[in-house]
């Protein structure tokens, strides 16, 4: 005869068989979820890794192995747009997801972000939740605190094997709002489960601290505390170095203390420990070591030429700089490059150009440091091609950059506040070179550029003009629309204003809307005619090939583009072929 078998309903719920079942449906969950992302990415990926972009500097900034051979965009007709039907199906995918892009003030997520982090939260308070005596036996809470552990680190890395399988433009930086939100619901679960036990000692007179288990947990959710705590947006933007440090201190101490809680915590330590020797490996592999020119353009802006550095990026990504000067050596920045690599570039003096905007203690001191090596050389040196400071500096990347290659959208809004600029100016310079010197070797269909700065004073055109001059001029007389459009927004200094061919200086705040709607719509009789081309004999009209948008700035300036495209009706989305944005935001 066998054993009898006790009913269900009188057994004794084992949290320590059954509270692991649910960390291993949590874990499906979320990685069903992160199957399904790289699957939607995957066309995107195929594509980045046919045009050489998937892979670009994963070994970290290089040098060039030799010149290599342009060819002019003149001799070379336009492609062909695709099919309609292939058009029209890139532009309802593309303007089915253009409603995620719209994003609510302060938020710093879009509807698309909000959606996978509520997706996220009603998981975890699922498995939570779901058949556990919570009050009587909190232990479910804990486990699940515990499942978060591999995805706070797999998106808090800065080289994330996830970054690679999403393609380019989803760095860490993209990725972090998930990071914060896995170490919330990890404090969320911590707390559950503390509370209660908390709850059922004092109600069976039980003491919470002196057992090695119970003090060991206290000290543990303390810790956990700290770090959420100093991790709130007030915090890391007004004390960024001190949140820097307690984070990494107290979540090593965490870990130490977690073990010591229950042995049940080590299986989850491993993934971390395994994505962030991933990481430090791959940093290794990515520091480079340079000299540099610094140039103070004036008190709020250098400029920072970084010698010997030919290729290993794309347009719009960024590195992590560190600057040997003063007592600074300890502290590194994420800074744009502002220029595409020399094979395509139209920069008259092409290479690895930075730009820091005098906007906290680090980029203060390097502006007077720079300045007083300036004055310095003028006093001691005649230098020919003018002041500058000579430094080392330490190049962490490239990361981030763009989601969308320009090259395969019809026509490309840019939208840059401040020194957004930089972002967008890599990104013009990256499309008019790939166009104009490398002849649309890769089929790039890009036909209309609008660019749109907006800066509080005209003395700030000046960062950047000679740059903006050099693209201006090398878009003159092509294939290419280009426009830039400069908005001002205070009356200052107005003699500062450099001329640039197809451009015009506005003092007003642009509507992006507006300027989206401009683009969409089909150019008047008039236009058409003023935009006829000699060199080709065919007028501009849209051919539906798509409107890539790229935005970075201030929140408020992203947010109003994710809004203006978000705005736009399917229908009219799919008549042009679909809308792809990207935004750029560097906030803490």
């Amino acid at each position: 005869m066998s054993a009898p078998v006790i009913p269900s309903s009188l057994q004794i719920y084992n949290s320590y068989v059954e509270d692991p079942i649910w960390q291993g449906n949590f874990t499906v969950i979320w990685c069903s979820g992160l199957a399904i992302a790289i699957a939607v990415s995957l066309p995107s990926l195929i594509l980045s890794l046919r045009h050489g972009r998937s892979f670009k500097g994963i070994t970290g900034i290089s040098e060039s192995t030799g010149y290599r051979s342009v060819s002019s965009d003149d001799n070379k007709s336009l492609p062909a747009p695709g099919s309609p039907r292939g058009r029209r199906l890139v532009g309802a995918w593309n303007a089915l997801i253009s409603q995620t892009y719209w994003s609510p003030p302060k938020l710093e997520l879009n509807l698309g972000q909000i959606i996978v982090v509520s997706a996220y939260l009603a998981a975890v308070l699922v498995c939570i939740i779901k058949d556990a005596p919570l009050i009587s036996n909190p232990n479910r809470a804990g486990f699940l605190a515990l499942a978060q552990f591999p995805v706070v680190f797999l998106f808090a890395t800065k080289n994330s094997i996830l970054s690679l399988l999403l393609g380019p433009g989803n760095g860490y930086e993209k990725l972090n709002f998930m990071h914060r939100m896995a170490g919330r619901a990890m404090f969320l679960g911590g707390g559950i489960h503390g509370a209660l036990w908390i709850r059922n000692h004092l109600q069976y007179g039980l003491p919470i601290l002196g057992p090695q288990k119970e003090t060991s947990g206290v000290t543990s959710f303390t810790l956990l505390g700290i770090i959420v705590l100093t991790s709130l947006r007030p915090v890391r933007r007004l004390f960024y170095e001190c949140f820097f440090l307690v984070h990494v201190l107290t979540y090593v101490a965490f870990f130490v203390t977690i073990c010591y809680h229950t042995m049940y915590a080590s299986p989850w330590i491993f993934p971390p420990l395994a994505f962030y020797g991933a990481d430090v490996l791959m940093r290794l592999l990515r520091y480079r070591i340079k000299d540099a020119t610094l140039t103070a353009q004036d008190a709020h802006m250098t400029l920072i030429r970084v010698h010997n550095c030919d290729d290993g990026w794309l347009a719009g990504q960024h590195v992590r700089l560190r600057v040997f000067f003063s007592n600074r050596v300890f502290e590194s920045h994420p800074l744009t490059i502002l220029s595409a690599p020399p094979s395509h570039s139209c920069l008259s003096s092409p290479g690895l150009i930075l730009g820091a905007r005098t906007n906290g203690d680090w980029t203060r001191a390097l502006n007077n440091y720079t300045q007083k090596e300036q004055e310095r050389s003028q006093v001691h040196e005649k230098s020919e091609g003018g002041p500058s400071a000579l430094v080392h500096v330490m190049l962490d990347g490239p990361y981030g950059g763009s989601s969308i290659d320009l090259g395969r959208y019809e026509s490309v809004l840019l939208v840059a506040g401040g020194s957004g600029v930089t972002f967008t100016l890599g990104l013009l310079d990256d499309i008019i070179g790939r166009c104009i010197k490398l002849g649309r070797s890769q089929g790039e269909r890009t036909r209309r550029i609008e660019f749109v700065w907006c800066i509080r004073s005209f003395g700030q055109i000046g960062w950047f003009s000679p740059m903006l001059m050099d693209i201006a001029m090398a878009a003159s007389n092509s294939s290419i629309d280009l426009h830039i459009s400069i908005f001002v927004t205070c009356l200052c200094d107005p003699e500062a204003v450099p001329l640039m061919p197809n451009s015009i200086v506005t003092i007003s705040r642009p509507s992006v809307h507006a300027l989206l709607t401009d683009l969409i719509s089909v150019p008047s009789e008039m236009e058409v005619s003023i935009e006829t081309r000699s060199d080709e004999g065919q007028e501009w009209k849209h051919c539906g090939g798509g409107i890539a948008v790229c935005a970075s700035g201030p929140e408020s300036l992203t947010r109003e583009v994710q809004n203006a495209v978000a705005r736009v009706s399917l229908t009219k989305s799919m008549d042009v072929g679909g809308i792809a944005l990207h935004t750029e935001l560097f906030s803490l």
